[in-house]
């Protein structure tokens, strides 16, 4: 079967879940379904939850982990919900890779990358809200507060002004030439922080990992690994502060005379004290893991 991505930090998240030995790992985001082959491969005891919101990819991870049919439930879903979904079972590791996946990335139609053909981005094909309402209708303002927030573009008005003045634009080729024509050039494309912008926009990627934090804290999974690898600084500061929150037994507020509350709060302990990167091979080998960061948190 050819399989046309590679799975970042692969041997790092199998290292990750490697003594877990019953119960069920969920797959938050299994793409391809390069991380949960080698779980099944890796934990021959364990079951696993492959969950996903683009039915493409889920198609596709069928067919690639048919011979471990009998330990795998697939679920069709914002991940967001998965915890909600499967809140009676005895989940032991919970693992999500928040990226844009390859089959996305690599799509034309799908309009994710600078040479697409649409103007789409989004991960759950059934949303109305697509990359077109976005760059063709929002207002200046509303643009300005895209690329700001989400995108971290410095010059995020002057973004805006020339795409209000200039739309509409029909694909994502079209508005990559555009803003490569238009804007000042550095180290990386001058459409990467934009397109970013309107992807987490499209997706509200901030409030569905905000959201999938929120259920695990609330279901609080006794003796479970939670693993989740982000590309950008906005993701990998939400899973940080979580894990710090998480690993808090003091709750007072900072300026209380003593503590009054118990200090006896954790919830279990952080095993990545910085986060793990992927090596300079899996880099060349990989260009697409450069800025991906791997946390890890485990509940008692």
């Amino acid at each position: 079967m050819d399989v046309p991505h590679i799975p970042v930090l692969y041997n790092e998240v199998l290292e990750a879940f490697k003594d877990i030995d019953d119960g069920y790992i969920i797959d938050c985001t299994t793409g391809y379904g390069g991380h949960s082959l080698g779980l099944l491969q890796q934990n021959e005891n364990i079951q696993l939850i492959c969950n996903d919101q683009d039915e493409e990819a889920l198609i596709f991870s069928k067919k690639r982990l048919l011979d471990y049919k009998t330990r795998v439930i697939f679920n069709q879903g914002n991940f967001e919900h998965v915890l909600e979904t499967f809140r009676g079972f005895n989940i032991r590791g919970i693992l999500a890779d928040i990226g844009v996946s390859s089959l996305q990335l690599d799509k034309t139609q799908r309009g994710f990358g600078f040479d697409g053909d649409t103007l789409d981005m989004r991960m759950d094909q059934t949303k109305s809200l697509d990359a077109s309402v976005v760059v063709n209708t929002y207002s200046q303002s509303e643009l300005e507060r895209v690329f700001k927030e989400y995108g971290e573009v410095r010059e995020y008005k002057k973004v805006a002004s020339l795409i209000v003045n200039n739309r509409p634009f029909s694909s994502a080729k079209e508005l990559a030439s555009f803003l490569e024509k238009n804007m000042s050039k550095g180290k990386i494309h001058p459409a990467t922080l934009p397109f970013q912008g309107i992807r987490i926009e499209v997706n509200d990627e901030l409030g569905v990992l905000e959201r999938l934090f929120q259920s695990i804290e609330e279901i609080k999974p006794r003796n479970c690994i939670v693993a989740i690898i982000s590309f950008h600084s906005l993701e990998d500061r939400i899973v940080k502060n979580y894990f710090k929150k998480w690993k808090k037994s003091c709750i007072c507020p900072p300026d209380a005379f003593k503590c009054t509350c118990g200090n006896n709060h954790s919830l279990g302990k952080i095993i990545t004290k910085k986060p793990i990167t992927p090596t300079k091979e899996e880099i060349k080998l990989n260009p697409r893991s450069r800025s991906s960061k791997l946390r890890i948190f485990k509940f008692d």
